[in-house]
């Protein structure tokens, strides 16, 4: 029965995620494949890798068929950077709004406002069994605290965004996720914030949600140490020497292991997609020059470069965002030549100061 406390109207039943996940569930070869990807992010994290994680892929995900097309082409690039990076498709279904606008695909898969929130749940899933089966790590940010429920197990990587690194919630969520999370520093460039939900995150925590049957229910997180830093800029970009520096100073002084991700997007662009390519020459520069703090990037990128706005009955270009504006494939293999560099030329490094 609907709650009649709430000042809200039930609109749909919802399958629960036991449901789901019996509608669309995992290949046991396959989770063994998502355990194999979150063990290796993790070694990177822990600097017993020396490769690069690098989170890549479209501001959001809207077309599950250029998804695919573009996750199609990412497994190419894995087999020849792979000796240098770790990559991981961004696979985001949904957005956080600063005021209103389109949710994300889960919400709204139809682009219409019609607000078909179980048929997002299945194609959101279905597209994440194709793309793990394809040879794909995925990665997603966690917003709504119940979508982990039905799409969790089949994340490698995940983000708590600008907006909600502050929650009490999610610091509790990221503390039960199964998978490396990383904390973005506040909207305003924030650091501390993002440092204290790593801490927070890392222990224990007692707290309700509901079952895989819906039914709520009281439960103990074990903590995740796998939560890291993400420096994603604010009102002025955080990606240079001295910010990384800086922010690696301030994980150690909260006894935290110094290494972090770098978005090239959002407040370290500007909002200015193609200033992601000066951004990851500037890290790929850090990298040569020995620099140990960088451990990760983040990167948005689909097939066409740009974005475009939804206008009804009109068709969309197609593998082009909606949300952000991205670079092209053009300019991401130039990217990602640039970042292999950086980590071959700091790898050849470190052998020659040990010999």
């Amino acid at each position: 029965m609907f709650p009649s406390l709430l000042n809200a109207s039930p609109l749909a039943t919802l399958p629960t995620p036991g449901e789901l996940l019996a509608t669309h569930p995992c290949p046991t070869r396959l989770a063994h494949r998502i355990g194999y990807y979150r063990h290796h992010a993790s070694q990177i994290l822990q600097g017993m890798d020396d490769r690069l994680l690098l989170v890549i892929g479209p501001c959001s995900i809207h077309d599950p068929i250029a998804a695919r097309d573009y996750g199609a082409q990412l497994v190419e690039l894995q087999t020849r950077y792979g000796d240098q990076l770790l990559l991981v498709m961004r696979t985001y279904f949904e957005k956080p709004r600063t005021t209103l606008g389109w949710k994300g695909f889960i919400f709204d898969p139809r682009l219409d406002g019609s607000d078909r929130l179980a048929e997002g749940l299945h194609q959101a899933r279905a597209l994440l069994l194709e793309l793990g089966e394809a040879g794909l790590a995925c990665a997603t940010e966690f917003l709504d605290l119940t979508s982990m429920l039905y799409l969790g197990d089949l994340i490698s990587w995940g983000a708590i965004g600008a907006r909600t690194t502050e929650s009490q919630f999610h610091r509790q969520l990221a503390s039960a996720l199964p998978c490396p999370i990383g904390f973005k520093n506040g909207t305003d460039g924030n650091v501390q914030v993002a440092v204290e939900a790593i801490l927070a995150s890392r222990a224990a925590h007692l707290y309700t949600q509901p079952d895989d049957e819906g039914r709520m229910t009281l439960v103990r997180s074990h903590g995740n140490k796998d939560c890291h830093l993400i420096l994603r800029g604010g009102r002025q970009p955080n990606y240079q020497h001295d910010a990384v520096k800086q922010a690696c100073l301030l994980l150690q002084r909260h006894h935290l292991a110094p290494r972090l991700m770098v978005d090239c997007s959002h407040g370290n662009s500007q909002k200015q997609h193609l200033r992601q390519l000066r951004v990851a020459q500037d890290l790929a520069n850090q990298l040569t020059a020995g620099n140990q703090g960088i451990v990760a990037v983040m990167v948005e990128s689909f097939l066409c470069e740009g974005r475009q706005e939804i206008k009804g009955g009109q068709p969309l270009c197609y593998g082009q965002s909606i949300t952000d504006a991205c670079i092209g494939w053009e300019q991401t293999l130039v990217l990602l030549d640039m970042l292999a560099e950086g980590v071959e030329a700091r790898r050849q490094r470190r052998i020659a100061l040990a010999g």
